[in-house]
């Protein structure tokens, strides 16, 4: 029996398996689970969705080794015992907005972004422990370790129950807000600030180098067949995961809109921005992932679709019929919003009037707001000084043809589609396949 190996996509929305045959560099057989809704989850139902995930793609039994790509930022608290303290916040739980302008005004934006790259918004962990700290200081109390999402999945299908043997990636670590941008390493100084704590006694995972064997499975999971010692990568975070699914090299621009809208660059050396717009990510290669987020992505289309009633089809058909909002506009925070920094923003909609008040006028209103909102995100990237080679559109929002149609004129370059796939995945699974 030939050995693949997996790639898992632990996502805001769901959990995606795909089992990867290294030699042909396919797809052998995939699946995927739902997540509960909300912003703060219990990290256990990743768990589960794994398992279900992983039976729908027929089991792990004929894979070698495996690694997770996952949603950034989140806050994994956790007891002595490994047990969660509360649910995860995820990266779109704003209730961290107050805790991220706190910090901005202990510390400059430029000084934050020099050390690590970004500067505290309501997305980043950072902001979350310093909102834990000050809401809910009794379960600060009980917290013996704090992780990522996809940290906590990859130990938790290790089997261990040991907090030493949390692990995490450069990449993922690198969006905390207490990681040093240059080095790689944890900036103790700046978690303890966040914590209102001079000496903290967090436990926080081991980050592990690209390519390097993060763990193994300690015992056989015989419900998904997956095998004891079966090897485990260090991870990545999902921008990450996906550029490597993608292959990108350094000048590559990624535009992925998902739940979020996020416009990265492959740089091959560190990047600070003083603004505090662009997050100074590292990758999961060795090189550094530059890049602006949106909280707002898909769902503006799809949102508008529910209320005008038509399949997502139909709303493009609608969004096309026309060649311009007719001076409609749609403001589109409907989660408030990260780039620009307005997390308590609302949407909105002007310029009505009785020539354009009409679905199609609607529908291309909201298609153009979404390549606006990116257009935003892709200029702050552009003024990062890396050269551009190409620009590729994945993510969910990349099978609107309205969307793929309109956003390069909006950009002003050509836009590449590949063909749909599930790149986080395949990410992890390429990743897994180098574990040396």
């Amino acid at each position: 029996m030939s050995e693949y190996v997996a790639g898992v996509d632990s996502s805001t929305q769901s959990t995606k398996v795909v089992v990867w045959d290294p030699e042909r560099q396919t797809i052998v057989r995939a699946g995927t689970a739902p997540h509960p809704d909300g912003t703060a989850v219990d990290p256990r139902a990743w768990v589960e969705a794994f398992y279900l995930a992983a039976k729908a793609a027929g089991g792990l039994d004929d894979v070698g080794a495996l690694a997770v790509g996952g949603q950034q930022h989140g806050l994994v608290t956790l007891d002595r015992d490994g047990t969660p303290v509360r649910d995860a916040l995820l990266w779109n739980d704003t209730r961290s907005a107050k805790a991220a302008t706190d910090l901005r005004e202990e510390l400059p934006v430029a000084t934050w972004t020099h050390a690590c790259g970004s500067a505290p918004v309501a997305s980043l962990t950072v902001a979350k422990v310093r909102w834990l700290a000050d809401n809910e200081p009794e379960n600060l109390a009980k917290t013996a370790a704090i992780c990522l999402p996809h940290d906590y999945l990859t130990w938790k299908i290790g089997g261990s129950d040991c907090l030493d043997q949390l692990t995490t990636d450069r990449s993922d670590a690198s969006g905390t807000g207490y990681v040093d941008l240059h080095s790689g390493k944890y900036r103790h100084d700046l978690l303890a600030m966040a914590l209102r704590s001079d000496r903290p006694q967090i436990h926080l995972p081991r980050i592990v180098p690209p390519w390097e064997v993060a763990g193994t499975v300690m015992r056989d999971i015989d419900e998904i067949g997956l095998r004891a010692g079966t090897r485990l990568g260090p991870g990545a975070g999902d921008n990450a995961a996906a550029a490597l699914g993608l292959q990108a090299g350094v000048g590559d621009v990624v535009v992925s809109v998902g739940t979020s809208g996020v416009v990265s660059v492959v740089a091959d050396q560190p990047v600070a921005d003083d603004t505090g717009v662009i997050n100074g990510f590292m990758d999961a290669t060795g090189n550094w992932l530059p890049l602006a987020c949106t909280l707002n992505g898909a769902r503006i289309l799809s949102m508008t679709a529910a209320l005008l009633d038509v399949s997502f089809a139909e709303f493009d058909d609608l969004a096309l019929s026309v060649s311009d909002s007719g001076g409609m506009e749609m403001l589109p925070y409907f989660a408030g919003e990260r780039t620009p920094n307005l997390p308590d923003a609302t949407a909105s909609l002007q310029g009505m009037t009785l020539e354009n008040w009409d679905r199609a006028h609607l529908a291309h209103a909201a298609v153009r707001s979404l390549c606006e909102l990116l257009a935003g995100a892709a200029d702050a990237v552009r003024a990062c000084d890396v050269p551009v080679n190409s620009v590729r559109l994945i993510g969910g929002g990349a099978r609107s043809r309205a969307l793929a149609t309109m956003l390069p004129d909006i950009l002003g370059v050509r836009v590449d589609v590949p063909e749909p796939a599930e790149y986080v995945a395949i990410g992890a699974a390429r990743q897994a396949a180098r574990l040396s």
